[in-house]
């Protein structure tokens, strides 16, 4: 199937309405999408109570062959081998399809990837192939170029790879987004882009970058340069966004349904705004919350690092006060047990941060 729009509809970040996703309002995000061309839906066992909403929004409502859907099993969830499979049956159920045309062994990383081998999940994965069950083998990566070059090395059957790349991560030697994608590249695998607005870090940049990129481009919103320095790269199927309401959605649609690359002036901008980045003071979090899932003391760590963002990013220190002093739980209840940092990402010292955080609010 052609993918038409090079943006891919990421289900992590679904509009809420109170704690649960405003389905209504799902709805016409998806009518949106897919009226503009895009077919390309992203979701995954342990983002909660999306594959749920994926159905109602999509799946019921749309033929099923006139769209491409992608979830994922994460193993670092499941105490079990037969409990790990077990997860392809549950999203089929909860998504309401009998396939899914992409499935993706979900977060491998340099201390989680024996877990997706002892489970005996690469072979899990070619048996559902032959059945019918996955159209697509695939798996998102959060590890280094040394790593992803011995698992697509040894794991030919793969076909795509998602992998974190943004302008901000391009050159960063936690995250090796460069070097991620020239080892994909290399192996001639497609690759899809997740994160490449950090979480919604690059929709609302420091100043000095924001004040940048509408120096050039006044029209255009701070996000549309992260999502077209991703789109811009070769070997890429699509982007992911996830999208959280329908203003996002009308703003990446103005300039991806016509997409022009990046030119030689844009890409100019884009090294000022990394440069600028790299000396930033802000904290790397990407508010995917795999590090709260961890945390025994359940200290909500992409809101706290929020917080201290704000004071960090543009100076509002009462801002950030009153922010930090609505959570219910601060960062001095942390226990430096480090099962967070296991789970990030973006490889985030989490615990030397939380005693910042102690600094920032809670000894003054």
């Amino acid at each position: 199937m052609d993918n038409g729009l090079k943006l891919g509809f990421g289900m992590m970040r679904l509009p809420k309405r109170g704690v649960t996703i405003d389905v209504e309002h799902t709805k016409r995000m998806v009518d949106a999408f897919i009226a503009a061309g895009g077919n390309y839906f992203d979701t995954a066992y342990v983002y909660l109570g999306s594959e749920v909403a994926t159905r109602k929004a999509l799946v019921e409502r749309y033929p099923r062959e006139s769209y491409m859907l992608a979830s994922k099993l994460n193993a670092g969830i499941a105490p079990t081998e037969n409990m790990a499979k077990a997860q392809l049956k549950k999203s089929l159920e909860r998504a309401g399809t009998d396939y899914f045309d992409y499935y993706l062994l979900h977060c491998v990383l340099e201390n989680n990837y024996k877990k997706y081998e002892n489970f005996h999940l690469w072979d899990f994965l070619n048996e559902q192939k032959a059945k019918g069950v996955i159209k697509h083998i695939a798996f998102s990566y959060h590890s280094g170029p040394t790593l992803l070059d011995e698992l697509l090395t040894k794991h030919p059957e793969v076909e795509m790879v998602q992998l974190q790349i943004n302008y901000a991560d391009w050159e960063n030697p936690d995250v090796t987004a460069r070097a991620n994608y020239e080892v994909a590249r290399k192996h001639g695998k497609q690759i899809v882009i997740m994160e490449p607005v950090k979480g919604g870090k690059l929709a609302n940049p420091p100043e000095d970058v924001k004040n940048l990129l509408k120096a050039h481009r006044p029209d255009m919103s701070c996000a549309s340069w992260a999502i077209r320095f991703a789109a811009s790269l070769d070997g890429v199927l699509n982007v992911l966004s996830g999208m959280s309401n329908m203003d996002q959605m009308t703003d990446n649609l103005s300039y991806m349904r016509d997409f022009t690359p990046l030119d030689d002036g844009e890409r100019k901008v884009i090294y000022e705004a990394q440069r600028l980045l790299k000396n930033s003071a802000t904290i790397p979090c990407t508010a995917c919350r795999y590090c709260v899932e961890e945390c025994p003391k359940h200290i909500p760590i992409p809101d706290l690092f929020a917080a201290m963002n704000l004071q960090l990013g543009s100076g509002q220190t009462a801002q950030a006060a009153e922010q930090y002093g609505k959570l219910p739980h601060h960062a001095s209840e942390c226990l430096a047990c480090k099962r967070c940092e296991a789970q990030c990402p973006q490889h985030i010292k989490i615990s030397e941060l939380m005693k910042r955080g102690v600094e920032m609010f809670e000894q003054k």
